[in-house]
């Protein structure tokens, strides 16, 4: 996975991930969708009205003071714990 951060400002950020599809999007989306000081998570991945872009950008908008950057890193972690939670259960499971 490779991220380029296309723009930082105080309370948006911009990152462009490539190699990803819809399915990790949608989660990380979710999850920062979940976490306190956002306001908004989107991404794109519409190369006709992006200029040709093929890899997902997504933009996140924060408020209340909430860096942009801190909350991407509190969703990561939070796919994280569900995901080693997942595994555990499903190794329970089997």
């Amino acid at each position: 996975m490779e991220l380029t951060v296309t723009e930082n400002l105080e309370q948006e950020l911009r990152v462009e991930i490539a190699g990803e599809d819809h399915t990790f999007m949608n989660v990380l989306k979710g999850a920062l969708l979940e976490t306190e000081g956002v306001a908004a998570a989107t991404y794109d991945v519409n190369p006709e009205q992006s200029g040709g872009q093929t890899e997902p950008i997504l933009t996140v908008k924060t408020e209340d003071g909430v860096d942009p950057i801190d909350a991407l890193k509190t969703a990561a972690q939070r796919v994280q714990e569900k995901t080693d939670a997942f595994r555990s259960a499903f190794e329970q499971a089997a």
